[in-house]
């Protein structure tokens, strides 16, 4: 690796119900090196953060670097987030996260600027700036994961909305007699289409005595299930997973169209590990399920794609912000 100044280095981290990612970027948002560590949120919020510090001096290790030569920390977190205060607000999948001061605790324990922002939103921030070279003026990003979130830009910039909690894409009913969602609805489609959603009615249908492959490989509790193998037991020809999965990519469909209805944008981008695991499998019923339910003439030019960034979408959209941050100009 060539030779650094100081402060040449930006970190963003993706704070996750399941993971924590943490990626060293450049001043030019190109990715050096990353680092993944569990989130164990069953142990608390002080945890949580704890692991945060150490997932990031963990990749700077990997990179041969030190804080010193870092400029800045973004953090993409989930659910809604006071991007001006740097507060987790509330967290569907991180239990007894409220009103947590996630940039104080972080500068604190890092002692380096640090800006906060709804994992999500990053997605689609990386998504626009480094994977479509900033170019869409309006764009839409779903990401599907163990929750559904998003981001909207409009004209260019992130749209935040009036209490900065815009684009919550996967908290729109699709189903008002659906299941509880973690945000206390029901129906959401988070509720039906997220990767919990599709694990728990995997594991409702074998409860039920219906028969899958994926126990031959993941034995009968189905405990370590991964999207992946969601895949491996559609092309194994397991009727089942492939049935659960398709429903579900029918609903994210009807979640696009009502977006598209909505925003109209030029580019209409999907991520996430599910997504990212299953694009082959569920992408073609979401286009197709979109097109069936969307306004005459709104699909005019739009394009709808899987990003290419995968799971670094989030790391890179805390990047951008990070570097703003340094800049003077954070969120």
């Amino acid at each position: 690796m060539p030779e650094h100044k100081a402060k040449d280095f930006l970190v963003g981290v993706d704070l996750g119900g399941t993971k924590i990612l943490a990626g060293v970027f450049t001043s030019k948002l190109e990715l050096i090196g990353q680092a993944k560590i569990s989130t164990k949120s069953h142990r608390g919020v002080e945890t949580v953060i704890e692991r945060i510090a150490h997932c990031v001096h963990e990749v700077l290790d990997e990179c041969d670097l030190s804080l010193k030569q870092v400029k800045a920390v973004g953090v993409g977190a989930p659910g809604t987030v006071d991007t001006e205060k740097g507060v987790a607000i509330f967290a569907p999948n991180l239990p007894a996260w409220k009103e947590v001061p996630l940039q104080k605790q972080l500068e604190k324990a890092l002692n380096l600027p640090v800006v906060v922002g709804n994992d999500c939103n990053l997605c689609t921030l990386g998504v626009h700036e480094v994977e479509l070279k900033g170019k869409p003026r309006q764009m839409v990003g779903m990401f599907v994961g163990t929750g559904i979130g998003g981001g909207l830009i409009l004209n260019g910039q992130l749209y935040l909305g009036h209490n900065l909690t815009a684009g919550e894409v996967g908290h729109m009913v699709v189903n008002v007699d659906g299941p509880k969602c973690g945000c206390g609805n029901r129906g959401c489609l988070e509720a039906v289409a997220s990767r919990t959603a599709l694990f728990r009615k995997v594991q409702a249908a074998l409860k039920a005595g219906q028969k899958t492959v994926l126990t031959d490989f993941l034995g009968s509790d189905l405990k370590d299930m991964r999207s992946g193998d969601l895949r491996k037991a559609i092309r194994k020809g397991d009727k089942l997973v492939e049935r659960i999965v398709l429903e579900a990519a029918g609903f994210l469909g009807v979640g696009v169209a009502s977006l598209l209805n909505v925003v109209n944008p030029e580019v209409f981008v999907l991520g996430g590990g599910v997504i990212e695991a299953l694009e082959g499998e569920m992408l073609p019923t979401i286009i197709k399920t979109a097109q069936q339910h969307v306004m005459g003439g709104a699909l005019k030019g739009v394009e709808i794609r899987a990003s290419r960034l995968g799971d670094n979408a989030g790391i890179t959209g805390a990047a951008v912000i990070a570097r703003s941050k340094s800049k003077g100009r954070a969120g």
